[in-house]
């Protein structure tokens, strides 16, 4: 009975997992989805709870009340602007998770082997601190009851994915804390890399093979190879999001995701949990697409881009010519009264002046004069996917004006008047004029071919990938300076 209603739980979990996944494709599906996300969790973590093996209910049930308390207060605590860290640093956990169950699922094996060694296959040795006591299985619910019974063909395939557990699970963790600092601008988005860069990341992995090997062959003292792999695996980790620069962060944050999503799914093969596995493949396999259809987008190599080969410059960057030009309120405001279509492009600016409200009131009062205006987002606008989508929903900005990279670039040499407000790099012509630049290559809105182009930013500095923008001292483009939302703000009464 147990395992019927949990395997019936967790087939309906999966579902709503995948529709969960399905919906947020979309911006007016996205609500449902994570409602859907939201009751398979639930509903997973209670067929877990009740099904066949589980015990110290009351130990679990506050462990969860305790992590939930945590998850709550950080939810209510962090800001929109901050998500993309707090989504790295929620990869990190899980991460560390898989490095954990999986030394737990070794001190297991452990036991069970010592038991076999002593002729007794229905037990399990437990090692206490003067002696070694053997215990009969029946006492066991858990993970230990079912390895007694597994093949040795079987014992090896877990050694297998317990080495796969601890190496994609610490690479993981210390990838996405690196990925934290530098989205939280407590780490230069600088790549940077040891002497000897790529090397090093090589010759770490190859030796993680050799000692998986060993352990998986069963040479030598097993705990501790799994450490030493461990520790190779959080400097590769480490080096390698080190190495990638901040043009490249948000293809970063997804291709963290997918390798969050295949240590569960290594550790669900461990535990023999169908959910787990299932769960960790769908986030596993969706990250790896995301990653690559924003490699795509930024004109990038996938597997460069994972490899932490990109984000540094290639040559001595062209030379700009000409000078930043500055304009005020009254010059803004009357451009956009003469306007007969508005593009508006947001970016972390925005998200930082939280001033997606300023500019839906913005919106409404222009699309009120009988003007169209229109929202350009590009595939890596912010610093996550979606960002941008995500802050103008918030907002109340309508669906149907806000439209991909694809379906407006072509629109920019008919249209009047484009506000640019705290983006940087994706409208950088660089990208398409200097083969030397960092972002050399990766397609961005081409907003300099509009007849007027103003950025509202807070100063002069670069953006976060450091590089300059041609695009500030081009003759069509001013100077909107001060905080997004004071700005924004002072443009509203100035409307007609």
């Amino acid at each position: 009975m147990e395992y019927g209603f949990t395997t019936a739980a967790y087939v309906v979990a999966a579902i709503l997992f995948i529709l969960s996944l399905g919906g947020l494709s979309g911006q007016e599906s996205a609500k449902r989805a994570i409602w859907y996300g939201i009751v398979g969790m639930a509903l997973a973590v209670v067929a877990t709870l009740f099904g066949p093996g589980a015990g110290n209910w009351f130990l679990s049930v506050i462990l969860i009340a305790a992590g939930g308390a945590v998850g709550w207060v950080i939810a209510k605590r962090v800001q929109m602007t901050e998500m993309p860290q707090l989504v790295a640093a929620m990869h990190s956990l899980v991460g560390l998770a898989a490095v954990f169950v999986a030394f737990n699922a070794q001190l297991e094996l452990g036991r069970v082997m010592r038991a076999k060694a002593a002729g007794l296959p229905d037990a399990v040795a437990v090692t206490g601190e003067h002696a070694t006591a053997i215990i009969p299985l029946d006492m066991f619910r858990g993970f230990a009851a079912v390895l007694t019974h597994k093949t040795p063909a079987e014992l090896n395939m877990l050694q297998i994915e317990v080495f796969l557990g601890i190496f994609i699970g610490a690479i993981t963790f210390t990838g996405s804390i690196v990925a934290f600092g530098k989205l939280a601008g407590k780490i230069s988005g600088t790549p940077k890399k040891l002497p000897g860069g790529h090397m090093l990341n090589a010759a770490a992995a190859a030796a993680s093979l050799i000692l998986g090997l060993l352990y998986c062959a069963d040479i030598g003292p097993a705990v501790f190879w799994l450490i030493l792999i461990a520790l190779l695996a959080f400097f590769i980790g480490w080096h390698l999001i080190m190495g990638i620069g901040g043009a490249d962060m948000p293809v970063v944050v997804s291709m963290l995701n997918s390798y969050s999503g295949w240590a569960a799914a290594a550790i669900g093969f461990t535990l023999s949990n169908d959910l787990l596995i299932v769960t960790g493949a769908l986030v596993g396999s969706s990250g790896a697409i995301l990653s690559y259809i924003m490699c795509k987008a930024m004109n990038r190599n996938f597997v460069s881009v994972i490899l932490g080969g990109f984000g540094g410059e290639t040559g001595p960057a062209a030379e700009i010519e000409g000078e930043q030009v500055a304009i005020d309120a009254d010059g803004v405001a009357a451009a956009l009264n003469d306007a007969d279509s508005v593009v508006i492009v947001p970016g972390y600016g925005m998200a930082v002046a939280q001033a997606q409200s300023a500019v839906s009131e913005l919106t409404r009062k222009l699309r009120a004069a009988g003007k169209e205006v229109r929202f350009a987002i590009h595939p890596v606008a912010g610093r996550l996917p979606g960002h941008m989508n995500v802050l103008l929903a918030e907002a109340k900005v309508p669906y149907d004006i806000v439209l991909e990279m694809d379906e407006i670039n072509d629109d920019f040499p008919s249209t009047d008047v484009v506000i640019i407000i705290g983006s940087n790099d994706i409208v950088n012509p660089a990208a398409q004029d200097d083969p030397n630049s960092p972002i050399a290559g990766m397609p961005v809105l081409e907003v300099w071919k509009a007849k007027q182009v103003f950025v509202s930013k807070r100063g002069q500095g670069t953006g976060y990938s450091g590089i300059e923008n041609p695009l500030f001292f081009k003759e069509n483009t001013r100077m909107f300076y001060g905080d997004a939302k004071d700005s924004v703000n002072k443009l509203l009464p100035l409307l007609d």
